[in-house]
């Protein structure tokens, strides 16, 4: 997120983009090629969608200069598609809650804290080959998911 916020300049923009880049990552689970780590690999379509957006605002009219008509077709969209990203993330969460304990666990700090492996090994007092399990064995339930199919 911190990268979203630097590109973006805009904390809530920001916050959009990183969420939108976790979906986007969830439903590219099967891309993931583990060349490098996860986090990485999250943190570069975060990134990719944070300049696409920044170019995306940049182009943009200002509302200054159009019909009225127009500004007001924007306005609806963009809570439209705030909610249909929250949605997302709602079910993304809940699958997440479903996971067992150290698998939840492992995801949690992993994704949401942003901890790398070697630290959530020494935080959760686990082998880093553990933590690389249980991880790897979470991403699969949560694929494996059938609320979550319509996401990918």
């Amino acid at each position: 997120m911190a990268m979203c916020a630097s590109i973006l300049r805009d904390p809530e923009e920001a916050s959009d983009v990183a969420q939108e880049a976790f979906v986007q990552a969830y439903r590219s689970l099967a891309g993931y090629r583990g060349d490098g780590t996860f986090g990485a690999w999250v943190g570069r379509i975060a990134t990719r969608m944070a300049v696409q957006r920044a170019d995306a605002v940049r182009r943009r009219p200002t509302t200054g200069n159009m019909p009225a008509e127009i500004r007001a077709d924007d306005v609806q969209v963009d809570p439209e598609r705030r909610f249909v990203n929250a949605e997302n993330a709602t079910a993304l969460r809940a699958a997440i809650n479903r996971l067992p304990a150290d698998q939840r666990q492992v995801v949690t700090l992993r994704f949401f804290k942003d901890m790398p492996i070697e630290q959530i090994a020494v935080e959760t007092n686990a082998p880093v080959g553990t933590v690389k399990s249980r991880l790897h064995r979470a991403i699969e339930r949560l694929r494996g998911q059938s609320d979550l199919r319509w996401l990918s």
